[in-house]
């Protein structure tokens, strides 16, 4: 059985749980779709190639890394925050320039510059005109459209009324349905000249401006990692790998740079009686330590003490609804305290270098 090693060292690393937010929190090793995704971008593939791998590897310490988190909101608060302009809100798109930032934490306000820091005095003047504009909307409505939109309203009460005592074959029922007709129209003509002019003038462009929200959150950073990953794959992927393992700039986040210190494919061996214990903490599948392939070292025949992790391997685009990734989840064991007396489908032994590896492919 051949497969490659990877042999990788990296001062730093964050392996993001995908279900954390407010604290990034990490796995203990990459998990196996951030493997093989570093790998096909390193090998410039545009579909999966299919491959199955093991992990293992350690690190020194875990500390905790502060970050300032960006939440856009999808409107403005007048009173608090940072006021932006999106460069293109129609777009999935983060720029944008700033305009102006509250000072205090109530009592601030944009429209009428009060306790603020103004980055941007030209889009300052352009937002606080339309806040005006739309005051002045406002008030035309209250003033005048709701004036006239309560006389139509009397109106057709009046003719609704005269209708009751009419004959409705006469030519002056008629006639009052032709003008009910007309003041419906016309009705509807203001509503939508209104509405049109405030979505051209006032919703359109203040729709640009949103509020940007800071906090201070956190990374949990892997100290001076370690990782000895060996893939298995069919023969011309696996010279693609080694061929391109310089490629792999980053496992991780992408500023989680890596060093690679050895990329060649190995013999694995098979072993029915052998007695080998782990030289380094791995990603164990579940399914051999349940089938008795994998048990622990400090108590034989018990299972194995380790933290369960359902991790992605990889995704299926056609299986999945909307186009989004569906990932395949294999589950895991993460544990350093196993040995194993014996190779079996998916558990061989590499001794091509100084140290002996179980390597357990997933």
């Amino acid at each position: 059985m051949k497969a490659v090693r990877l042999i990788i060292n990296q001062s730093s690393a964050n392996y993001k749980k995908e279900e954390t937010s407010d604290n990034k929190m990490t796995y203990p090793l990459p998990p196996l779709s951030t493997v093989i995704g570093a790998i096909h971008v390193a090998c410039g593939y545009k579909t999966y190639h299919p491959m199955d791998v093991s992990i293992q590897g350690k690190y020194e310490s875990m500390h905790k890394e502060p970050y300032t988190d960006y939440c856009f909101l999808n409107s403005v608060n007048d009173d608090r925050g940072i006021l932006i302009k999106m460069r293109n809100p129609t777009m999935l798109s983060t720029a944008f320039d700033k305009v102006a930032k509250a000072k205090k934490s109530k009592g601030n306000s944009f429209k009428n510059g009060v306790t603020i820091e103004v980055y941007n005095e030209q889009l300052l003047k352009e937002y606080q005109g339309l806040k005006f504009l739309k005051d002045d909307i406002d008030r035309f409505k209250k003033d005048r459209i709701n004036r006239v939109m309560e006389l139509i309203k009397k109106r057709k009460k009046t003719l609704d009324a005269r209708k009751k005592n009419i004959d409705k074959t006469s030519i002056e029922f008629s006639k009052i349905q032709k003008r009910e007709k007309e003041i419906k129209e016309l009705e509807k003509l203001i509503k939508l000249r209104i509405k049109n002019y405030e979505e051209e003038n006032y919703t359109e462009e203040i729709s640009k401006y949103r509020s940007l929200t800071t906090s201070l959150k956190f990374y949990e950073i892997l100290d001076n990692v370690n990782l000895i990953i060996h893939i298995k794959s069919d023969k011309r992927t696996m010279n693609d790998i080694v061929n391109n393992a310089y490629s792999i700039k980053s496992i991780g986040r992408s500023e989680d740079f890596i060093e690679l210190v050895n990329a060649e494919i190995v013999e694995l061996e098979e072993d029915d009686d052998c007695d080998i214990e782990s030289a380094n903490s791995a990603y164990i599948n579940f399914d051999d330590i349940i089938n008795g392939k994998i048990y622990s070292k400090d108590k034989p025949g018990k299972l194995i003490n380790g933290t369960k992790y359902y991790i992605s391997k990889n995704y299926n685009v056609e299986e999945a609804k909307n186009g989004k990734r569906k990932f395949e989840k294999k589950k895991v064991l993460y544990t350093s305290n196993y040995v194993i007396e014996s190779t079996s489908e998916n558990i061989f032994i590499d001794n091509t270098d100084k140290n002996k590896y179980i390597v357990n492919f997933i």
